[in-house]
């Protein structure tokens, strides 16, 4: 499944499947730069772990979705984004929706998308290319009747910390303080039904 979205130039902005192989490149980049910033931390096989922890079906239609942009057909970034259900990080009483946005066991409370894999090929970073990513993600994610988007970036990666802090999205840790664990983000689409 490859769905041109749109051109623009040397640009095209395709939804793929995980099993594309222009995704490869996208993985395997960001394996490396998991390898390189956080080799004290995860082991090889914790790396191989966490590069396939999510079954390919949460990332297509009609739950998730997984995105490319290419330049004369090579990806030099993309995104994904499947549904959210397990516990999450941050504080319960964060947000515009204190009450509402988690479970007492911490699980989203109302469906939740959750942004994965946002990639820019080194070459190709500081062209607003994420941005651009993270925009049609959401564009998806909201026409599939999301209200709300979590994510997590790792606390070596002050570039995504800025991107998400850019792009909109409210931190659910204090930003003064250092951390080890992943730093947890969400956005609010639209007010949870009742």
């Amino acid at each position: 499944m490859t769905v041109t979205i749109s051109r623009q130039g040397n640009w095209e902005i395709v939804d793929v499947r995980l099993s594309d192989p222009r995704v490869t490149p996208m993985l395997e980049e960001l394996a490396q730069e998991y390898s390189a910033r956080y080799h004290d931390h995860l082991d090889e096989e914790e790396l191989r772990e966490e590069m396939v922890r999510y079954p390919a079906a949460e990332f297509e239609p009609p739950v998730g979705g997984l995105i490319l942009i290419l330049e004369d057909g090579v990806a030099v970034a993309g995104g994904a984004f499947r549904p959210r259900s397990e516990p999450e990080l941050g504080e319960i009483d964060r947000g515009a929706y204190p009450h509402e946005s988690r479970t007492p066991d911490d699980r989203p409370a109302v469906p939740t998308a959750e942004l994965k894999r946002i990639w820019t090929h080194h070459a190709h970073r500081r062209k607003g290319l994420a941005a651009q990513v993270i925009e049609q993600l959401e564009t998806r994610i909201r026409d599939l009747g999301y209200p709300r988007i979590y994510l997590t970036t790792g606390p070596r990666q002050p570039e995504a910390e800025g991107l998400y802090l850019k792009t909109g999205y409210t931190p659910l840790y204090e930003i003064a303080d250092e951390y080890e664990e992943p730093l947890p983000f969400e956005k609010w689409l639209s007010a949870p039904t009742h």
